[in-house]
C-alpha cells in the first residue's frame, strides 16, 4: 500500500514505515504532525483518487532530525568590468517517518 501526499507544495510517494526528506517545517515544528492533503491511495485491490484531495484522510508521522542539503554555489560576473560575486546557499530539510495512513 502506498499513497501520494502534498507537503508544503511538493508531492511525495509514501508507504508506512518510510522515512522521507521534506522542506523545513520551521523552528517550532510539532512533534508528530498530521498530513491531511492525501492525493492518491492504492491498496492491493483498490485505488482512491482525490479531486484534488481525499476526504477524511490523514497521515500520522513523526519528525526526525533537521539537516542541511548540499551547498549550491552561485557565481556572477561581468566581462571586462572587474565584477565578480560568489555566494552559496544550503537549503534546510526535515526527515519524517510515516507511522500510519488512514482513509475513512
Amino acid at each position: 500500500m502506498y499513497a501520494i501526499v502534498e507537503v508544503k507544495g511538493k508531492q511525495y510517494k509514501i508507504e508506512k514505515g518510510n522515512e522521507i526528506l521534506i522542506e523545513y517545517l520551521g523552528d517550532g515544528e510539532p512533534e508528530s504532525p498530521e498530513i491531511k492533503t492525501l492525493l492518491v491511495q492504492k491498496d492491493d485491490e483498490t485505488i482512491l483518487i482525490g479531486t484534488p484531495y481525499l476526504e477524511n484522510a490523514k497521515v500520522t508521522c513523526k519528525v526526525g532530525a533537521s539537516l542541511k542539503g548540499d551547498k549550491v554555489i552561485i557565481g556572477k560576473h561581468k566581462k571586462r568590468k572587474d565584477y565578480r560575486r560568489r555566494t552559496g546557499h544550503r537549503h534546510k530539510y526535515h526527515t519524517i517517518t510515516i507511522e500510519d495512513i488512514t482513509v475513512s
